[in-house]
């Protein structure tokens, strides 16, 4: 592609929430951080040595393989401060928990003055901890965080959420208990169809949810009594689709390495298992499907 620039793939993160992949793919893999050891005749972007992050498209091998192809529109500069795997953890969950706030629900990053509660579930997961370090660091809201383990939601906390609940208890009564004057906002990462009845009790009229899990099906007539809006984030959309906006997701990701360098925000990444293999593959995708994961798990070099 004439707007590509070929990467020498130096890192990878893996997450639970990353969406499956068509079958035509023959390298999976999402996130990764890299040096560009070249690029298309009409790149505008970077040159050759620059080191770059970025989730690239599903329609494309991925981050499994030692050099790949990415639109350069997709990609931001690595943030400086993170190695190259703690960059590499921070993409796909930055891509999705950005557009979700400030696309999906609308929210605005003017800071304390924007005030309303939200509650993001699976506070310690990949997306979960940018949502809350997101809204914590640009937002005035008050962050409800999930968590169902001491070590998971102490994560949460120090990620930036003001309060944790535990998820594997029904949400009703610990919202009402933190939450007296209700919900304004959800981040719904995990079990939005259980829990849709408990979003619509405890939001406000005329809340949000923004949702980026796999269902059946989901009765949303309980959302109607309130004008309760509902919006699906799928970070991939842009590329999958060729929007004309797909220079946003760069933008995106060059403010979030600005944040990063400047000390707001964090790399998630919490756990390294050494070289792109099999067997380090394996493990990592074991670790992610376990449920117990905390942050972002990277593999670094071959």
């Amino acid at each position: 592609m004439l707007r590509s620039t070929q990467v020498r793939r130096c890192a990878s993160g893996t997450d639970s929430a990353a969406p499956p992949k068509p079958p035509t793919v023959a390298d999976p893999g999402a996130d990764a951080a890299g040096t560009v050891v070249a690029v298309g005749p009409q790149v505008e972007l970077f040159e050759v040595g620059d080191e770059v992050y970025y989730a690239g498209a599903l329609e494309r091998p991925g981050a499994n393989s030692r050099y790949h192809a990415v639109d350069e529109r997709l990609a931001g500069r690595k943030p400086a401060t993170p190695s190259f795997a703690g960059a590499a953890a921070l993409p796909l969950t930055a891509l999705t928990a950005w557009e979700g706030l400030f696309e999906r629900l609308g929210l605005g990053t003017g800071g304390p003055e924007q005030g309303g509660t939200l509650l993001v579930t699976a506070a310690a997961g990949g997306v979960g901890s940018l949502v809350t370090q997101l809204a914590r660091a640009l937002t005035g809201l008050t962050v409800i965080g999930t968590a169902s383990r001491p070590e998971s939601a102490d994560f949460a906390r120090r990620m930036g959420a003001d309060h944790v609940i535990d998820h594997t208890r029904p949400l009703g009564p610990q919202l009402a208990q933190v939450a007296p004057g209700g919900l304004d906002h959800v981040f719904s990462t995990v079990a939005t169809d259980r829990n849709l009845t408990a979003y619509a009790e405890a939001l406000n009229p005329f809340g949000g949810i923004v949702a980026i899990d796999d269902f059946d099906s989901l009765d949303i007539g309980v959302l109607k009594g309130k004008s309760i809006s509902f919006h699906w984030e799928f970070m991939f959309t842009r590329s999958l689709h060729a929007t004309a906006d797909q220079a946003v997701q760069h933008r995106i990701l060059d403010r979030v390495a600005r944040l990063v360098d400047a000390g707001v925000l964090a790399t998630t990444a919490t756990r390294d298992l050494g070289p792109v293999n099999a067997a380090n593959l394996r493990a990592a995708h074991r670790l992610q499907e376990s449920g117990r994961a905390i942050g972002k798990t990277t593999l670094t070099g071959f």
